[in-house]
């Protein structure tokens, strides 16, 4: 008697043990697949609309990579629009904008201030490099003093 009383005990400890390695493989097998999860798309738009000067933006966001539509329509200025690709820093987004503006393609660094539902344009002094203008401290730029985007519905 005693002999099958530690036999069904060494099996049930058997049985226990090949169980907790079947939940630790499956628990790696779910970490395995966490990595591999898409990161959302968030679509959000803005606009600035001040006398009669307006601009667009679109932007999505998929993980830190932001892309989108920019564009300018500036009373008695050069109305341009395109694209840019960059990525958020903290709070801030450095992109590069791709536009046309009186038939020429040109590339110029953006940055924008998140603060709640509006996005602040960032500005300050500019430089060549290769082949585009782009800020020559990002740290030194002033954001709201000029442009301020209103978070608006995406039409």
């Amino acid at each position: 008697m005693k002999k099958i009383f530690f036999t069904l005990i060494g099996l049930a400890g058997l049985f226990a043990a090949c169980q907790g390695n079947k939940s630790e493989q499956n628990n790696a097998d779910s970490m395995a697949l966490d990595t591999n999860i898409t990161p959302v798309t968030q679509q959000l738009c803005y606009s600035y609309i001040k006398d009669k000067d307006t601009a667009k933006l679109s932007l999505m966001s998929s993980g830190s990579i932001t892309t989108g539509e920019l564009n300018y329509n500036l009373y008695e200025k050069d109305k341009n629009s395109g694209i840019f690709k960059g990525e958020m820093r903290g709070d801030t987004l450095i992109a590069d904008y791709t536009f046309k503006a009186e038939g020429t393609e040109s590339v110029r660094q953006v940055a924008f201030l998140k603060k709640g539902d509006q996005l602040l344009e960032g500005f300050g002094e500019v430089k060549e490099q290769n082949g585009k203008m782009v800020f020559k401290d990002i740290n030194k730029l002033t954001f709201g003093q000029a442009m301020v985007f209103n978070k608006v519905d995406c039409n």
